[in-house]
């Protein structure tokens, strides 16, 4: 391993040829139940919304996934980084990266699901009800065999300066309040108190 601090570790695009290694990172960490299972021919179709972190000698040792939800919400998604080239800041640096081309292109909503939160917030995310983001439930979560039971955080970080609303839209000078909007009913589940100053 070539073990260069991750400060002069370049991200980059993923290419084609990526995929296979993405792919090995991801099923390589599924057993720490942090990540969804992905398939080659899944990856092989979303290569291009990845950026990848090497070793300098070609083998990817970390990712993440750009996925567009919505019009206005895009995700983190397949946020992966080996476990030896950990705490040297490449996690937040996908994410800042995948922040920065998220409003690059317009989207107004960056977030993410995730077990560990404190690394998001460090990055100004704020921890929201799942429900705000019914395009991730109904993509990933009412298939999975966790549904309910993962132990998740959902993560919203405004990407032009609003305040994050449910369902991922944003208005200015709004406060956030983190009072539950209409539950769907297969989701219908304890209400979330208000924040307290979350104005």
């Amino acid at each position: 391993m070539n073990a260069t601090p991750s400060s002069s570790t370049p991200l980059r695009a993923a290419a084609p040829p990526d995929a296979a290694g993405i792919l090995r990172l991801i099923d390589g960490n599924l057993d720490e139940g942090h990540l969804l299972p992905r398939t080659p021919d899944d990856i092989t179709r979303h290569t291009h919304r990845f950026l990848v972190a090497d070793d300098g000698n070609g083998r990817i040792v970390a990712c993440a996934e750009l996925t567009p939800l919505s019009a206005a919400v895009a995700e983190v998604r397949s946020l992966v980084v080996d476990a030896a080239w950990r705490q040297r800041g490449l996690g937040s640096r996908l994410i800042g990266a995948l922040g920065a081309q998220a409003r690059r292109v317009g989207f107004s909503t960056l977030c993410a699901f995730t077990h560990g939160p404190g690394p998001f917030v460090r990055l100004g995310f704020s921890i929201v009800p799942h429900v705000w983001f019914p395009e991730k439930i109904a993509l990933d979560c009412t298939g999975c065999a966790k549904f309910r039971a993962c132990g998740q955080f959902a993560m919203a970080l405004s990407l032009d300066g609003a305040q994050v609303q449910p369902g991922g839209s944003t208005a200015r000078r709004t406060p956030l309040t983190v009072s539950s909007p209409a539950p769907l009913p297969m989701l219908a589940g304890p209400r979330v108190r208000p924040l307290r100053g979350a104005a």
